[in-house]
């Protein structure tokens, strides 16, 4: 995932806060990634919260693993797959590598997502694991499933993921080629179907794990009412084939009140996440 952008979550919280004696003479400036950003890396509730999607994520792989016709590509998965060997499709960004030292960069030097530096931060190898995705996978892996990485970074940071994954102790595939990069073939776009076709021309993809709607639906560029309606036709999947890690620093839900236009300006897209908050009337007077 890498549709960058600040997240409106904490933004009250952040404005209020500049009010105070400290911030008022040279502190932190407000910025809105910071509650979402302090909450991924430092808060045992972020730990808990991906251990336990991993934890369901063995339950459920065993349950795939018995049930020849489960799959968690349903549009992608053609034919008579039953027999296919397994596999599983994880995202990477905030779903099996944490990046939020990336993202303090930004908050701390007031920057915003570019190529350049996301791709220097991948090249200087410093993501560490989302707590469970390396036993997790290890697990899947262990019980003969391939496991497949379905990433939105850029071909060109292939070698360097490798590399930083490796050394994390993920699986990396043996002779199977397992991570798709964004860009590694023409058709390979932001948007994943066309990957996890390729994945299922060869095997069963008994599950799914992401953080971000886009690493499931590739509907999810659309509106905030056509992105709900997408979501709930996906309703019978969701805990079982796919499953979500929490990630509230960026993803399309931050982008989709502003129409995913990046050329706006940073004021307008602030407003627009602002505006479609919805609020408590308040206390009767």
């Amino acid at each position: 995932m890498i549709a960058r952008t600040a997240l409106a979550l904490g933004a009250a919280a952040c404005m209020t806060l500049s009010s105070g004696v400290g911030w008022a003479q040279g502190g932190p400036a407000p910025n809105d990634m910071l509650l979402a950003t302090l909450w991924a890396q430092r808060s045992v509730e972020f730990k808990g919260n991906a251990l336990t999607v991993f934890a369901l994520a063995r339950i459920r792989l065993d349950e795939a693993l018995a049930d020849r016709n489960w799959t968690a590509a349903p549009v992608e998965q053609k034919g008579d797959y039953q027999n296919l060997p397994p596999a599983i499709i994880l995202d990477v960004d905030e779903t099996v590598l944490d990046n939020s030292r990336y993202q303090v960069w930004m908050l701390k030097n007031n920057q915003t997502f570019s190529t350049k530096t996301w791709n220097q931060f991948c090249a200087a190898q410093g993501s560490t694991a989302v707590p469970g995705a390396v036993e997790f996978t290890k697990y899947a892996d262990s019980k003969g499933v391939k496991v497949f990485y379905v990433t939105n970074r850029a071909a060109v940071t292939e070698n360097d993921t490798r590399e930083n994954m490796a050394k994390l102790g993920f699986p990396m595939g043996g002779n199977v080629d397992t991570f798709l990069m964004q860009g590694e073939k023409p058709e390979w776009g932001s948007a994943k179907g066309t990957r996890r076709a390729v994945v299922t021309k060869d095997y069963r993809i008994l599950l799914n794990v992401g953080d971000n709607f886009g690493d499931f639906d590739d509907r999810y560029r659309g509106s905030e009412a056509d992105r709900l309606k997408a979501f709930d036709s996906d309703m019978a999947y969701w805990g079982r084939q796919w499953l979500m890690i929490a990630n509230p620093a960026y993803g399309s839900f931050d982008t989709a009140p502003f129409g995913h236009d990046f050329k706006k300006p940073r004021e307008e897209q602030r407003k627009a996440k602002w505006d479609v908050l919805e609020s408590w009337v308040g206390p009767a007077p």
